[in-house]
């Protein structure tokens, strides 16, 4: 076997990248990293009747998003039929598989059976053997002649001794009758013809891998290391489905968020190394190993995945974020090319709300203020703050505002706190009246900085369009 670390990610393009398949890439491609070795990306696309064309883009767009670059593949177990006839030829030839004429019907009567019986469904072995000749015209599956007395031990790199008694595996059908291979012998012969010196996976195939050894064996080929990692409940403890929120990489981009945010939070799902809970790329890489993952499973925990973006998206660069945001624009009301014409605002409107926002969704709404062609006001809001008596004050607000040489942040604050002063008010009496005249909303950035970003003619058309506002509330309210 060589010396040089090959693990590979398997997905099936039958569906959306699930987010335990992702961990299981993630996982896969950290341990071929930390070690320089090699990741391999194969598609299992033999269920023809649902793999798809685009499934499989979805598969490798989402792994391009979360860095995840293979370094062999995409390699498809659809173009490799000659490589698994030749290997079943060669089990044929040492008497390793025999052929087995069990119609489907007949096998699932068994099923239903042993079931009624309380016992595991397994095959019988009525063909292993058999003495009569076969039915004419009838094309046979090809059985494995499992081995029926001893045990089967591996030694897992999570899980420490695993071992099964040969007489509890099944004589797994290794051919179906129209020459179509199955699953447990396709991903052996994939994974040995490609040298892959690991398996990392999920607990859930647990049970193949004691088939699969002897499969190994039969075809003379070496063992990879096997590591079994554990599965990711729900918060209720379920198994992990949609109703536990987002399932799919292609969701947690579509909602807001950051790739880096998801990575790092995987990570942890399962493997751990002190309390840190802050990784950058290098140090995933740097200390990663399965020595510290856990056996048992894992709960995901979506506020916790949930303040790692709101974590990433503070530390981002604010030109990366206003090209991560311009997706999630057009459904907050701003226009792309709007938002790229003055970059110095785009920036601004970025930073304001890079603080305050989880997802670029949040991020985009917050932005959406600085672009909005009208307010809209809270109901709340406007009732509690936008009242008669305060028209005065907008009014003379209005005025120190026209008059400022320069519209910068410092000089608009001189403006305000002269109004203040004027009216020997506080400061929160004048500010969140012009931040829900300015915004609709009680909740913004620094009223000094939503000024500065808006601009002096938005700020004043907007006061003045307030002023009207309470002006017909008054008028309203005396009539």
């Amino acid at each position: 076997m060589t010396d040089t670390v090959r693990v590979r990610f398997a997905p099936s393009p039958t569906g959306p990248l699930h987010i335990g398949s992702v961990r299981t890439a993630l996982f896969n491609w950290l341990f071929a990293r930390h070690h320089g070795g090699v990741f391999i990306l194969r598609i299992e696309d033999t269920d023809i009747a649902r793999s798809t064309p685009e499934y499989e883009d979805a598969i490798l767009d989402g792994l391009i998003w979360l860095g995840l670059d293979w370094d062999e593949g995409p390699f498809r177990q659809s173009e490799r039929d000659d490589i698994y006839a030749e290997h079943l030829e060669r089990l044929k030839a040492a008497s390793n598989v025999y052929p087995c004429y069990c119609l489907p019907e007949e096998l699932e009567a068994r099923r239903k059976e042993a079931l009624a019986k309380g016992e595991t469904p397994r095959y019988d072995g009525r063909c292993r053997d058999r003495p009569d000749p076969p039915p004419a015209g009838q094309e046979p599956a090809w059985r494995l002649r499992m081995p029926q007395e001893g045990a089967t031990t591996i030694t897992d790199l999570i899980r420490g001794p695993i071992t099964t008694e040969n007489s509890q595996l099944d004589d797994l059908i290794m051919a179906r009758s129209d020459g179509t291979p199955t699953y447990n012998f396709v991903v052996v012969v994939d994974d040995a013809t490609m040298g892959v010196t690991h398996v990392i996976r999920g607990d859930d195939h647990l049970a193949n891998t004691p088939k699969q050894v002897h499969i190994y064996e039969m075809l003379g080929y070496p063992l990879p290391s096997f590591a079994h990692q554990s599965l990711i409940l729900g918060p209720d403890k379920g198994k992990l489905s949609k109703r536990h929120g987002a399932a799919s990489v292609t969701e947690y981009r579509a909602i807001g968020y950051l790739s880096e945010a998801l990575a790092n939070y995987l990570l942890r799902l399962g493997w751990s190394h002190g309390d840190q809970e802050i990784f950058s790329r290098k140090e995933m890489i740097d200390l990663f190993g399965l020595e510290a993952m856990t056996k048992s499973p894992v709960i995901y925990n979506p506020e916790k995945l949930l303040w790692l973006n709101a974590h990433y998206l503070r530390q981002a660069e604010p030109k990366r974020l206003c090209a991560l945001l311009e997706p999630f624009l057009p459904a907050a009301g701003v226009g792309v090319e709007r938002f790229r014409a003055d970059e110095a605002k785009a920036l601004g409107a970025a930073r304001s709300w890079q603080e305050r926002s989880r997802t670029l969704v949040e991020l985009a709404e917050g932005v959406s203020m600085f672009y909005a062609d009208e307010v809209v006001y809270d109901e709340e809001a406007a009732r509690k703050f936008l009242t008669p008596e305060r028209i005065p004050i907008f009014e003379e607000l209005i005025g120190r505002l026209e008059a400022l040489e320069s519209f910068d942040e410092a000089a608009i604050e001189a403006a305000l706190m002269g109004v203040v002063e004027s009216h020997g008010l506080k400061l929160g009496k004048v500010a969140q009246p012009c931040r829900v005249a300015l915004t609709g909303k009680t909740v913004s950035p620094g009223i000094f900085e939503v000024m500065a970003l808006m601009g002096r003619e938005v700020v004043v058309s907007r006061l003045r369009e307030a002023v009207a506002w309470m002006e017909q509330r008054k008028a309203t309210s005396t009539s």
